[in-house]
């Protein structure tokens, strides 16, 4: 891979990671529409890594807040907004963590189709403007209970399957559920640590048993990672912005216009 393949694939990343419009889609769907080799697993995973590192960057105040209560919680069983709302997001992870463990291997191998890509995106992107649409929108991510960490736990693990945005799947849900449309945002950004985390340090694992590190082309990589979290932040900024004055409509319609034009171009 060249720089300039690593650069733009990261900038896909870097916003497609917190729109609500598939960063796996896109980068499955961009070496088939340039005509490049599919990067791989390995490249997506290094990249993701950059998002992460976007998110730590925007919300360290708060995710410094949420550490340091959650510490206490356990150290000295003080309770918190802070702290349940760390707690929430570690139980909200553990659904897509199994589901990662037991069906990544299938998904690696026979889950990386532009049509399944298609209808991935028109079908959440239908369910995301309904509810956008129809939540009631009246909590913060402060309130977030017990069954809407379930909820919004289940439907991240969802996301594995390309083509169904992470984000816009916990979003969706966190709409579902009552939200306000920039709580939903900041909890699902907020969800993305530790998922993003662990499956950086699973895919690291992976490369390391099977030998695959030491061919990795470590300079795009490098690039990758860094013009991720740049334009993630830029792109976190920019969104929780949008989303309170516009809504979510206009990702809809992407959504649907995408998978068209995939339709078209592969059938």
């Amino acid at each position: 891979m060249d720089l300039l393949h690593a650069f733009i694939l990261a900038i896909v990343q870097g916003l497609t990671e917190f729109l609500p419009v598939s960063s796996s889609g896109h980068l499955i769907l961009a070496p088939h529409l340039f005509g490049w080799e599919d990067q791989g697993l390995a490249f997506d995973a290094a990249i993701h890594m950059g998002t992460l590192a976007a998110i730590v960057l925007y919300f360290r105040r708060q995710l410094t807040a949420m550490a340091v209560a959650w510490w206490r919680s356990i150290t000295r069983g003080e309770r918190s907004p802070d702290a349940w709302l760390a707690w929430a997001v570690l139980w909200g992870t553990i659904p897509v963590g199994l589901a990662g463990l037991l069906c990544h291997e299938y998904i690696e191998t026979h889950l990386r189709s532009p049509l399944l890509v298609a209808g991935t995106l028109a079908g959440y992107g239908v369910l995301l403007w309904l509810a956008d649409a129809l939540g009631r929108r009246e909590r913060d991510e402060y309130s977030v209970g017990w069954r809407d960490v379930i909820v919004i736990g289940c439907a991240q693990a969802l996301a594995l399957v390309p083509g169904t945005s992470r984000s816009g799947i916990t979003i969706t849900a966190a709409l579902a559920m009552g939200l306000t449309r920039e709580a939903a945002a900041r909890y699902s950004f907020l969800l993305a640590v530790p998922g993003v985390a662990l499956a950086g340090l699973y895919e690291s694992f992976k490369m390391v048993e099977s030998g695959a590190a030491s061919t990795l082309q470590w300079q795009p990589v490098v690039v990758g990672i860094v013009m991720a979290a740049v334009s993630g932040v830029l792109c976190i900024h920019f969104l929780l912005k949008f989303i309170q004055r516009f809504g979510l409509l206009t990702f809809a319609i992407y959504r649907l216009l995408l998978a068209g034009v995939i339709l078209y171009v592969f059938i």
